[in-house]
């Protein structure tokens, strides 16, 4: 939001300066974002022309001597056709920036004549794009004096963040308003438009809608017998000051209301506009040729303002091309109008209009100044282009009732800290514009209508705050609490923090990939139901919920890949969605790893075959992730269970189920179906795997967190390694499994080296060997002992898995 302090200081009484009134906006939560205080234009100074000779050596060039105000006349080589003596201009010496061409000058020498300086057009002093000679002043302008200072270019510029909860002060005058009750200026008042008025509006509205909220009010006048010639140059400067061109005066003067009031206006040539206006909804499919010469497809989602022959107005967002102003308008009329901010803001969204209107209707503007916008607009359309106004055409428009809002004092202290007397916060409220009425502790509080964005007794505490003064809050240490090291993160943020230290350390990088996906890629993990489609996506293939991490981990490591980067192994731990309800957003921890990006390393085969690496990535891989990942998370390893099979976008055969108990699923792992990668148009080695941290138990609340004593055995541990042949459909992890439970104090590990199948162990036949870990603890153990654990090994083995020695 920008404007130049000449125009704040039209609606602030204040002898502050341009510092202090920066100071006091960012105080008052408008940060000040930029100054620019026109030093540029500082050393341009008003000079007089003495003499113009033709140039020696060229026919379309003069060779001026200049009066600056000081010292001897100064030589200029000038090519403006409307260089002549007599002529008073603007002069730029050696050494000023001119920022309309972005040159610095110099002493130069052009076909032989030395310049000393410059004479400079409108176009060189970004005043205006004319540029077909230099600047022409009245005789009486002070020579030596400053330029900018004459022609009111050394107006400063201000430019405030403004957040998007203060609609009010996308106004220049609500600026003023906050300024004037923070104790900087008085507010000041202007008289109420008046005017006579001849006859009635011609053109009648109807508004056409089956909810009253998307056009609360509009108000139409028409102006009969304007001259629609170019605005003054007071309000030129003001609009090219914000980044505005001017273009006519009827339009110049709907965008100074803009920033002036915050009151959108807009203007319909009404030789153009074709019987009465209807605010309706668009038809699927109508097109409209806006202002901006693009041409939009409309629906029914927008509202539109139409006349017999269609389309005029796209409402509250920009006007169409057909009815604009322009030097031949002669009758106008002058709209008003209310609009509903969300469906503003999703018809602007949509069409990908971003404009000065829509920025504050979709925001809220003022419903009270609706009809003193049309008159105040009609004022100055009397003023600056003459005319006849009709009455005013109101329709739909019911008054403004003000939210109360029921407010105890107590609430400022107790949420800022701040000891504000009830007096105080009576006066900022009301200097705010709004309402108080009761006694005591608790008090009544009106919101005024410029103000939409108050609900409730916090929003009011936060206007006492930052005009009592935010500074004045003063820094206060943390309470301190009972425990010593009491947790501050939850369960699920220490689990998220640990999964992601597990996989950066087995080498893979994190990922952040978009919670959108296409409705293909949703289906084809399980997802793309309606309730998790967006209503309004930011672009068309992102139109689904995602319901996994794979789909956003796959397609990035294709872009890497198809980019030259094959071996890549990435992870991210965010949320997935399976329904719309807060239950439904899971937390998961997934990766994949593609080509040879395993543990050991990336790599051709004979560059690190030494440590493993080099081979095509597998399902093993994936499972040494996902497993990394639980024990990262503190779950006992001896309680999981993995079963052969996944979901349906893991390969059959190659992928797991990792499952804590007979029902809690804690993740999946494996390679993909050749189907699913063929559909994401993925290729190579891939495997992956996602981690269900949501779905881990809470660990069991311990007496102390500190860590028990490291107890050792000092007996030395003994491996005994065993093969059983068992039927193919065996799982090695039931084997594992009946294996440990023999003797868990003894038995401190089991793993499978070796699997084999062969015509020497049967048909139908595996040979899966398992190394065991013992541990004595108490007592170096004898024969005798090793020899009962061993038949008790073999004995468990053969009962739940029906295994027997390889002989």
């Amino acid at each position: 939001m920008k404007f130049t302090l000449s125009w704040l200081k039209d609606h602030l009484e204040t002898d502050a300066t341009l510092d202090e009134i920066c100071t006091r906006l960012t105080e008052i939560g408008l940060e000040v974002e930029d100054v620019d205080d026109k030093a540029a234009f500082r050393p341009f100074v008003i000079a007089k022309v003495l003499s113009a000779e033709k140039h020696p050596q060229a026919d379309r060039l003069k060779v001026l001597m200049v009066d600056i105000g000081e010292g001897a006349p100064v030589q200029v080589v000038c090519g403006a056709p409307n260089a002549r003596a007599g002529l008073v201009g603007a002069f730029a010496a050696p050494g000023t920036y001119v920022p309309g061409i972005d040159v610095t000058l110099s002493v130069g020498n052009i076909r032989g004549v030395e310049s000393r300086g410059m004479m400079c057009s409108e176009k060189e002093l970004q005043i205006s794009d004319n540029h077909d000679g230099i600047i022409d002043l009245p005789d009486d302008a002070p020579v030596g004096t400053s330029y900018a200072a004459y022609a009111h270019l050394d107006d400063p510029v201000i430019e405030i963040n403004l957040t998007p909860n203060r609609p009010d002060c996308t106004s220049i005058y609500g600026i003023a308003r906050d300024l004037a009750a923070s104790g900087l200026g008085t507010l000041k008042t202007r008289p109420a438009p008046s005017f006579a008025v001849e006859g009635e509006t011609s053109v009648k509205l109807t508004l056409d809608l089956d909810d009253a909220r998307l056009c609360p009010g509009f108000g139409l006048r028409l102006v009969r017998g304007v001259r629609n010639g170019p605005s003054p140059r007071w309000m030129q400067q003001r609009l090219l000051a914000i980044g505005l061109r001017p273009i006519n005066a009827l339009v110049d003067i709907t965008n100074y209301m803009t920033f002036d009031q915050g009151r959108p206006m807009h203007v319909f040539d009404a030789a153009k506009v074709k019987g009465n206006l209807t605010v309706r909804r668009a038809r699927e499919g109508e097109t409209v040729l806006a202002l901006d010469q693009r041409e939009y497809k409309l629906g029914p989602n927008n509202v539109v303002i139409a006349d017999e022959k269609g389309i005029e107005s796209i409402g509250g967002i920009m006007g169409g091309e057909h009815s604009g102003c322009d030097e031949n308008t002669v009758d106008v009329l002058i709209e008003s109008a209310l609009w509903d901010p969300m469906n503003i803001a999703k018809s602007g969204r949509a069409l990908g209009i971003i404009t000065d209107a829509r920025y504050r209707f979709e925001r809220g503007v003022d419903p009270e100044y609706m009809l003193p916008g049309l008159e105040r607009t009609t004022e100055l359309v009397l003023e600056l282009c003459g005319g006849t106004p009709a009455r005013a055409e109101v329709v739909g428009y019911k008054g403004y009732e003000p939210k109360i809002v029921d407010f105890p004092y107590s609430e400022v202290k107790r949420l800022t800290g701040l000891d504000v007397s009830t007096q105080e916060s009576d006066t900022i409220l009301t200097r705010l514009g709004f309402k108080v009425s009761g006694s005591g502790e608790r008090v009544s509080v009106a919101v005024p209508s410029w103000r939409p964005d108050v609900d409730g007794k916090a929003d009011l505490v936060e206007e006492i705050m930052r005009i009592h003064g935010v500074d004045n809050i003063k820094p206060a240490p943390l309470e301190s609490h009972a425990a010593v090291n009491g947790r501050i993160l939850t369960t699920l943020q220490i689990r998220t923090r640990a999964a992601k230290r597990a996989l950066a350390s087995r080498g893979m990088l994190e990922a952040v990939t978009w919670s959108f996906i296409p409705e293909d890629q949703a289906k084809l993990f399980g997802g793309g139901s309606p309730a998790l489609k967006l209503a309004n996506p930011i672009a068309a293939e992102m139109s689904d919920m995602r319901p996994s991490l794979l789909p956003g981990l796959l397609t990035a490591a294709q872009r890497n890949a198809d980019k030259g980067y094959g071996d890549v192994a990435i992870f991210e731990v965010s949320g997935t969605y399976e329904n719309d309800r807060p239950e439904g957003q899971r937390r998961v921890a997934g990766g994949i790893r593609r080509g040879t990006a395993s543990l050991a390393g990336a790599g051709r085969m004979w560059s690190n075959a030494s440590k493993g690496g080099g081979k095509p990535v597998d399902v093993f891989d994936a499972k040494a992730d996902a497993l990394a990942v639980i024990e990262a998370c503190g779950l006992p390893m001896g309680n999981i269970q993995i079963e052969q099979g996944g979901p349906d976008w893991y390969h059959p055969g190659r992928s797991g189920t990792i499952k804590m108990g007979p029902k809690v699923i804690l993740g999946y792992f494996g390679e993909f179906h050749p189907t699913t990668l063929e559909k994401l148009d993925v290729s190579g080695a891939l495997c992956g795997f996602e981690v269900y941290l949501d779905a881990m138990a809470e660990p069991k609340k311990k007496a102390t967190r500190t860590k028990p004593a490291l107890d050792l055995s000092p007996f030395q541990a003994v491996r005994r390694d065993f093969a059983f042949v068992v039927d193919r459909t065996v799982e090695a992890g039931a084997i594992i499994k009946a294996a440990s439970g023999v003797d868990r104090k003894l038995i401190t590990g089991v793993n499978v080296f070796d699997i084999f199948e062969g015509a020497s162990v049967g048909e139908g036949k595996k040979s899966v060997a398992i190394e065991v870990q013992i541990q004595p603890a108490e007592r170096t153990l004898t024969d005798e002992d090793f020899e009962a654990l061993t038949q008790k090994i073999v004995a468990s083995v053969a009962k739940f898995t029906g295994g027997v020695l390889r002989s």
